[in-house]
């Protein structure tokens, strides 16, 4: 099994597990076990999870170089 590149407080990856085991449940009309859902959220935080975060670091770069930017227009004219 791969290592999660995503680390999660033990009350959050709990929080997630219930998650999947409700949503299983609800959508899928299966129960899941909690040693199921864990292999699941493994999966997902290391298979997909880098491809959220990644997009995750774009979407703030971008919006960082927006407000950097964004400061160029407060500039002040020096007169000469």
């Amino acid at each position: 099994m791969k290592q999660a590149v995503i680390a999660l407080t033990p009350e959050t990856k709990k929080l997630l597990l219930a998650n999947l085991q409700s949503y299983y449940g609800t959508e899928r009309e299966e129960e899941l076990s909690e040693f199921q859902a864990g292999l699941l959220l493994e999966f997902i935080l290391s298979d997909i999870g880098v491809y959220i975060y990644n997009q995750a670091i774009a979407d703030a770069q971008k919006l960082m170089q927006q407000k950097t930017d964004e400061l160029f227009t407060l500039e002040k004219r020096i007169k000469t």
